[in-house]
């Protein structure tokens, strides 16, 4: 789905302190100002449903022209991440959006994440020149050509890469947005194809091509680096900003991610975390690589899907979500997950139906992409992953579903594996007593993930003194991250937050708590001696 670049500025939208709004079945009332350690949507979440009934899965929202007013109600919503694709839009309208997100945080007690999208090394991308999509009818005759011309021409696509009819031959079928539309290849003139429409359909702005022969894809590899000048512009852009991760498009193997990791640790912005989508066939051949190389993924099914035949992407998506659970990397799951809802106001089951089956699978996350950024009901779209999500995630919580989990040796050095075991054997606890909640102490987050990488059924409430790990926290399956002075003492810490939730109101005298303390709290996670502890507590 094509966007358009908002030509008008960001509107200073400002809720009052008293103000409030119906999210589905969510009532949040937003503070002026933060009031202690968590945010106002968790807060809400728990007064209302108690530990057991908070949303574990994550929901991240891309921002466009049909959200940036509604930005306030999306994060009321439960929106955790706010994504921003650098490939539409211009710098002002970026920055507006993404200080309106950064404001909501400061001003009224969201802990909303921000992600940039790069736009990357997007090959055959074909244009008709209009702002709407153009019909492409049965047996109709079109020219695919990278020369440039000042007006649209009827039946014309512009392609935006010299070379790209290289190596295509007469007969090719040449496929549209993974099955928009299709042509067969009738004539190759120099850089020029001539073609004939066999399967009809619309051909919107910015269409992705790709070619197939005898039913496989035409792989061609023109050279191109990762990340364009353009790219590492817009990255010089989002850390000025202030972004919190980076989803970095078009990967290609393990050391595109390395590069960008290089640089940013050099800036010492080790702290922005770097995600990579899924969505070529170059990447699924160097998939456990890339995996490990990067602080989480994407499944980009919507390119990826012009790459692959589609049956098979349901079966891909449910190989990368295990994977990155294994490898303890957090993962969304994107594209077209409520794509009718760009026009219509409810969704089709066999939709709310792939929604459910992502959290099933226990993606961390779950991303609208058109249905926010240029959709007719970002809101009620929102309002439908949230349902979706907590009623699936209540079906496996009754099913005892997380039982049948894997457990995936991942740590090699001994102080490495001692954190897995206690985090494992912390999360069968968790369960087997039925706690209300675990807490975890932990400057950078290990042990929260490796708590959330076992599914447990109770929250994790992850206490950390450090704001970048609270912002990369908010993308874990199941962990609410709080962020408050900490000392070296697990009792005086557990003390500490216990008074505070309970000025709140979010805990009671009889609630049980299963405390992990994360040896990084104190020392750097490379020291020989490892303290860590597991204790059950019941509140007074």
């Amino acid at each position: 789905m094509a966007t358009s670049a908002a030509t008008s500025s960001f509107p200073s939208y400002l809720i009052p302190a008293s103000a409030s709004r119906r999210q589905g079945s969510h009532r949040i009332r937003a503070s002026s100002s933060v009031e202690g350690v968590m945010d106002v949507v968790s807060e809400a979440e728990l007064r209302e449903k108690g530990f057991m009934g908070m949303r574990k899965t994550k929901l991240i929202c891309t921002v466009g022209p049909a959200c940036l007013d509604a930005l306030p109600a999306l994060a009321r919503g439960g929106m955790g991440v706010a994504r921003v694709n650098l490939c539409h839009g211009g710098r002002e309208w970026h920055r507006a959006a993404m200080r309106e997100v950064r404001r909501l945080n400061e001003e009224e007690g969201f802990c909303v994440s921000l992600m940039v999208d790069t736009e990357g090394s997007q090959l055959l991308v074909a244009d008709h020149g209009g702002s709407a999509s153009v019909k492409a009818e049965d047996r109709s005759e079109w020219l695919f050509t990278s020369k440039k011309t000042e007006k649209a021409r009827p039946s014309t696509m512009h392609v935006n890469f010299d070379k790209f009819s290289e190596g295509i031959l007469v007969g090719d079928e040449l496929v549209i947005d993974g099955g928009m539309a299709t042509f067969v290849v009738t004539e190759k003139i120099r850089n020029d194809l001539h073609c004939k429409c066999t399967d009809p359909g619309l051909l919107l702005p910015r269409a992705k091509l790709s070619f197939w022969r005898d039913r496989k894809l035409v792989e061609r590899n023109f050279g191109l680096p990762t990340l364009s000048a353009k790219d590492w512009a817009d990255i010089e852009f989002g850390i000025t900003e202030g972004v919190d991760c980076i989803a970095l498009s078009f990967v290609k193997d393990a050391n595109d991610i390395k590069h960008l990791k290089t640089y940013l640790s050099r800036r010492s912005l080790e702290h922005i975390k770097i995600f990579a989508k899924i969505e070529s066939l170059e990447s699924l051949k160097n998939l456990k690589d890339i995996i490990e190389a990067s602080d989480g993924v994407m499944v980009a099914r919507g390119d990826l899907g012009v790459q692959i035949p589609l049956e098979q992407i349901p079966a891909i998506q449910e190989v990368i979500v295990e994977l990155c659970r294994n490898l303890n990397k957090p993962v969304i799951v994107a594209s077209q997950l409520l794509e009718s809802m760009v026009e219509y106001p409810t969704p089709t089951r066999a939709e709310v139906a792939d929604v459910s089956e992502a959290v099933r699978q226990y993606a961390d996350a779950i991303m609208l992409s058109a249905e926010s950024a240029i959709g007719a009901y970002p809101e009620k779209a929102l309002s439908v992953l949230r349902a979706a999500s907590e009623r699936m995630e209540s079906w496996s919580r009754e099913e005892n579903m997380q039982r049948l989990l894997p457990q995936y040796q991942l740590a090699i050095a001994l102080p490495d594996r001692i954190s897995e075991q206690i985090c494992t054997s912390a999360v069968e606890m968790a369960n087997n007593l039925a706690v209300d909640a675990i807490f975890v102490y932990t400057k950078h987050g290990h042990m929260a993930s490796l708590l959330s990488r076992n599914r447990p059924n109770p929250p994790i409430f992850a206490f950390t003194d450090d704001a970048n790990s609270r912002k990369s926290m908010n993308l874990y399956w199941g962990v609410i991250p709080l962020q408050l002075p900490l000392s070296k003492s697990m009792d005086d810490n557990f003390k500490q937050t216990i008074k505070l939730l309970k000025s709140k109101g979010s805990v009671k005298p009889g609630d049980s708590v299963l405390v992990v303390a994360d040896s990084d709290l104190n020392q750097p996670r490379a020291a020989s001696s490892v303290f860590q502890s597991i204790q059950v507590r019941l509140v007074d």
